[in-house]
């Protein structure tokens, strides 16, 4: 295994030197495309302009492995060894050790092949609009009959798996509040119309959607991560916009958070004299685990770590993950891996100074080979 650690090991590094934005990893692909012919796997680029879909057997029950492979618009700050090289660009959320995962599974099963198919699926785009749904028009599962995915977790050891059962994830919904007043001199303030005011008491209100106006045993989160307005210090601004986030769990209290949002900003246009136009986007659907593959993937976790080190997971984050697409269309399963840095200080995915225990890389590609063992294993039974 130890030959194993050190190949990946040494992707992951080279990936996290050269971090791609979504749609633009031409150098991870082709260092993918370089480590299945290394492998002896068959494979295909350029699936949803920049994914790699590799293939090993041919016939039989068929289980896929997804990485996610982009990288965030993120400068980073690890003073690390192989830090990146491209400037505002970083592997902060561990998608590089996603990809060496995966293809340490593809490792260790191309070694000894299961009887039975499987893809392996490197997926662009997870951070942005989404690959997943890209791909999966474009056939990756095709003739699949089951997925598993996986997510580097620096609030847990190295060695332990989070097992979530039901809904792992939530909807993830982005929103634009644009706010249009009249701009005047900032000594006259009488004479105009403050978009940036607007936007600031906009802010405080929106918090109170979800303090006073959904259900407090209903999960949901709503976040201002932008405000822009304004051109210089002494004009009156015009325009602002907010930019946020919606989560939640489920439709109901989703639509109503929509509805509390127009009508908040309808209020505030009333109550000013100025236009707000609200934006809401499509995000990602929650991501709900299929009970059988989460049992494969408790028989894997405790075969591969002892029962000790699989923590159940009772409660869904409030993050979104566009896996959620591939399980709306086939029963899979979505786990995390413990990869808490020992003796450093810990950093939350997406931070500029976010590193993970790379020794989480070896628990996870055994958990990978493992779990299509057993569940080519349980297809081929129900077959038979």
């Amino acid at each position: 295994m130890s030959d194993l650690f050190n190949w990946m090991r040494a992707i992951r590094r080279e990936l996290h030197r050269q971090p791609e934005l979504g749609f633009n990893e031409h150098k991870t692909a082709a260092l993918i495309a370089a480590k299945l012919t290394e492998l002896g796997i068959e494979f295909r680029t350029g699936v949803a302009q920049t994914g790699v879909v590799g293939v090993l057997g041919t016939h039989g029950p068929t289980v896929a492995l997804r990485a996610d492979m982009d990288a965030l618009p993120v400068t980073e700050c690890t003073g690390l060894p192989f830090a990146s090289e491209n400037a505002g660009v970083m592997h902060a959320c561990g998608h590089d050790g996603h990809v060496a995962i995966v293809l340490g599974a593809a490792y260790l099963l191309r070694k000894d092949p299961p009887k039975g198919r499987v893809v392996f699926i490197f997926q662009p785009n997870e951070e942005g609009s989404g690959g997943a749904k890209p791909m999966i028009e474009e056939g990756v599962l095709d003739s699949v009959d089951a997925i598993f995915a996986g997510h580097i977790d620096p609030r847990y050891d190295a060695g332990k798996i989070i097992l979530t059962p039901g809904v792992n994830t939530a909807y993830t919904n982005g929103f634009d509040v644009e706010i249009t007043g009249r701009s005047g001199h900032a000594a006259r303030p009488h004479e105009a119309i403050d978009a940036v005011v607007i936007a600031c008491s906009m802010v405080m209100q929106i918090q109170a959607i979800v303090s006073r106006s959904v259900d407090p045993l209903k999960p949901a989160v709503i976040t201002i991560g932008q405000i822009t307005g304004g051109t210089v210090n002494n004009v009156i601004a015009e325009h602002a916009i907010l930019r946020g986030t919606i989560r939640t769990l489920d439709d109901v209290t989703r639509q109503l958070i929509f509805e509390r949002l127009k009508t908040l900003a309808s209020s505030f246009a009333s109550m000013h004299g100025a236009t707000i136009d609200v934006r809401i986007h499509e995000g990602y659907p929650p991501l709900i685990n299929h009970p059988e593959q989460l049992e494969t993937a408790q028989e894997a976790s405790t075969a591969v770590t002892g029962g000790d080190n699989v923590v159940i997971l009772p409660t869904p984050s409030m993050g979104g993950e566009d896996f959620a697409f591939f399980v709306e269309k086939i029963p899979g399963c979505f786990v995390r891996f413990g990869a808490r840095k020992k003796g450093h200080e810990q950093y939350p995915l997406h931070s500029q100074h976010f590193d993970f225990d790379e020794e989480a890389m070896k628990t996870a590609a055994e958990f990978m080979t493992r779990a299509v063992r057993i569940e080519i294993g349980k297809l081929a039974a129900r077959v038979g």
